[in-house]
This record gives structure tokens, C-alpha cells and sequence, in this order.
């Protein structure tokens, strides 16, 4: 495994890249730039989206057809048929970054070099769907990225190497997503390199130290007073963008986009409105809620959004149910 900067690039890899969303971008990006044989791009299929629902590529998609490479788009790589254009494709390693298919034991065999993975966390900690929020919920104050060979088990093959990335303390899920994706796609092409050459030996994750990030629902978004202010302040930055960290103000769901931790005690119920700022006591502190959007609306600073929603101090706040 490669912990430090690795070989450059020195012979043309013909390989497939298998990714879907935004994150998935700037590592097919930078495989282009390099100039390797990409003989195929597969994304997940296009989806109805937007008020129209009408059906949209995903980003990974539009990428590749910018580039004139050619896209598959299978609802599954469990089928032989696919399993079999994919092994014909004749590949020296395939390249997966957020695909969001599992992929079957063939199409894994099928490179000569297996299938790499370009995985946002440090391994073995947050494996799983959603390790970029869960990293920051958790408060780590260390994330980064993993490549490893892929198998059949959930993000547990052995790791080619590790890019370490301090987390920001104002670090929101969208920035720590895109500081993460440029660092997957400064990290793919040297240590490809590296690994198809066998400067690189795969090494097995370490027992210790396993977490799973298990994927985001809406059913986490909503704040919950009694919970500690610093977890609430956590959950704000970590579900910026999606799915957005929601309360209930007079019968209205309120999103949350930006908050702060305020110290001291102050004796409080949970939700109660303790100023004219939108301070809200916690089970352990209290948050300030300064950016916050309505339903259909634009976001709106603290101050602002207090001129059209009246919250006087002393209100009470609605508690969710406890889980």
C-alpha cells in the first residue's frame, strides 16, 4: 500500500470506469486527461427527475458522452448477458467510483487486474453508503480517501493506498464531498500506475477500527432538541446539501442551513426561543439558527427571515418523536 506520492503514469491502461453522481467526475476526468483506452463508461440509469420528471442523465453519463466515450447503462450487472459485453471489453483493470450497483463476482474477475475502487473515507472506518456525512456527524477531525481492490464483502478489500484530509471545523457535507473527489482524482492515476506494475502490493484492511456508514434517510433530518447542541450543529453542516437538517416552526417545516453552537447553560426546556436571535436551548447548549429557508422559498439570514416568520423569544419549538 501507497500512503506518499506514487510513480507517475507511464504506459496506457485500456480500462472501464464505473460511477454515477457528481462525486464520481473528477476521478473519469482525470483518467481522460491521462490519456488511458477508456473502452467503456457505465453510470446507473437515466431517472426521472425535476418538477417534470422527466428522465435525466446522471453526471458520471453526461461526462462521458462530453468526451465521446461510449455509455452503458444496465439496471443490473447481475445479468449474464451484461456480464458478458462487459468481460468481452477485454480490460486491464476497471475503475469504480460510486457506481451504486454491488458488483457480481464475474464482472469483479473479469479485469486482469480486478476492479479498483476509489472509496470516501479512510479504510476500515465508515464503510458503506454514506461515509462523507457519517465522518462529520461523528465529529472525526480526519477523513480522506481509499483506494483498494475491490471483492464480494462491503468496502473490505485489501487497500493500494490512503490520502489523509483534515476536516475543516465550518466543513459542510458539500464541501468535504468536493475536497474529497478532487482528492480521489489527484490519487487514481499515479497509483494505478503504481499498482498494474506491482509497485504496489494490496494490503489487508486492519481488524480494528471497522464502522459503517449506513445510508442517509429524510427520517434523520429533523432536529431534535434534546439531543446535545453540538450534535445538532454537526448534523446542519453534515446533511448541507441533502438531505437538509429540518425543525417545526408553528406547523411549518423549516430548513436549516447554517447554525452555531452558543455556550453556557442556560436552564432552558429543549426548544425553547431564548432571544430575539433565534437561539434555541438544547438537551446541552444551545444552537443559533442563522440561515434557514421555508418551503417553496429562497434562504434567508436569521435576521431576514425573522421580519416575514415572527418567532418571539420564549416560543417553544415542536420536539420530534423520540425514535
Amino acid at each position: 500500500m501507497s500512503d506518499s506520492q506514487t510513480t507517475p503514469l507511464n504506459s496506457r491502461l485500456r480500462l472501464a470506469f464505473l460511477g454515477t453522481p457528481d462525486f464520481a467526475v473528477p476521478t473519469l476526468e482525470a483518467l481522460v486527461a491521462a490519456g488511458h483506452d477508456i473502452a467503456a463508461v457505465y453510470s446507473q440509469p437515466p431517472r426521472p427527475a425535476g418538477r417534470g420528471h422527466r428522465e435525466r442523465r446522471a453526471p458520471v453519463h453526461e461526462t462521458a458522452l462530453a468526451h465521446g466515450l461510449p455509455v452503458c447503462t444496465p439496471q443490473s450487472l447481475k445479468d449474464p448477458q451484461a456480464q458478458a459485453e462487459f468481460a468481452a471489453l477485454d480490460l486491464d483493470v476497471a475503475v469504480v467510483v460510486a457506481y451504486g450497483q454491488i458488483l457480481p463476482q464475474a464482472v469483479l474477475d473479469a479485469p486482469r487486474h480486478g476492479c479498483v475502487n476509489v472509496h470516501a473515507s479512510l479504510l476500515p472506518r465508515w464503510r458503506g453508503a454514506a461515509p462523507i456525512q457519517r465522518a462529520l456527524l461523528a465529529g472525526d477531525a480526519e477523513t480522506g480517501v481509499t483506494l483498494m481492490r475491490m471483492e464480494a464483502g462491503l468496502d473490505t478489500g485489501p487497500m493500494l493506498a490512503r490520502r489523509p484530509l483534515t476536516i475543516a471545523a465550518e466543513e459542510t457535507g458539500q464541501s468535504l464531498h468536493d475536497r474529497l473527489a478532487t482528492l480521489g482524482a489527484e490519487a487514481i492515476v499515479p497509483v494505478l500506475a503504481d499498482y498494474v506494475s506491482g509497485r504496489i502490493t494490496p494490503e489487508p484492511q486492519p481488524e480494528e477500527g471497522v464502522t459503517y456508514a449506513a445510508k442517509l434517510s429524510r427520517a434523520e433530518s429533523a432536529l431534535d432538541w434534546r439531543r446535545p447542541a453540538v450534535e445538532l450543529e454537526r448534523k446542519v453542516r453534515a446533511f448541507t446539501p441533502w438531505p437538509g437538517a429540518f425543525c417545526e416552526i408553528e406547523g411549518e417545516k423549516i430548513k436549516v442551513v447554517q447554525a452555531s453552537l452558543q455556550g453556557g447553560e442556560n436552564g432552558a426546556m429543549p426548544g425553547t426561543v431564548l432571544d430575539t436571535h433565534l437561539t434555541v436551548a438544547c438537551g446541552e447548549g444551545a444552537l443559533r439558527l442563522e440561515k434557514l429557508q421555508r418551503p417553496g422559498r429562497a434562504v434567508l439570514e436569521a435576521g431576514a427571515f425573522l421580519r416575514g416568520f415572527a418567532v418571539p423569544a420564549g416560543s417553544i419549538l415542536e420536539l420530534p418523536e423520540a425514535p
